[in-house]
């Protein structure tokens, strides 16, 4: 039995949810700060999908969801660019990507 129409976008905004718990799970458990920018890019993806499908069901022709995709894709990549530059640099300080050896660094 197909879905119907009107319940697409609960199962969209259960969907984000779930995106966005696992990339928080990912932040908070992994040491690793590859890891925990995997998680930052999980969240962010929750987030664009929430946006979204709140878009779809406001029924405004999806403008403001699409609207707030785009600003949320730009973020992520800033995101990225800036989160891979400082792990390169952080991994060649303290010659490890673990969040808690950097601490040594305050020193």
């Amino acid at each position: 039995m197909p879905l119907p129409l009107e319940d697409v976008p609960l199962l969209l905004l259960a969907m984000a949810g779930g995106l966005f718990l696992v990339g928080l799970v990912g932040l908070l458990v992994r040491p690793s700060l590859l890891f925990q920018l995997l998680g930052l890019e999980l969240m962010l993806a929750g987030a664009a999908l929430g946006f979204v499908a709140a878009g779809l069901r406001a029924k405004d022709g999806l403008v403001s969801g699409q609207a707030m995709l785009l600003l949320v894709l730009a973020v992520a990549a800033a995101e990225a660019g800036l989160g891979l530059a400082l792990y390169l640099r952080l991994g060649r300080a303290a010659g490890s990507d673990d969040t808690d050896h950097l601490r040594s660094l305050h020193d």
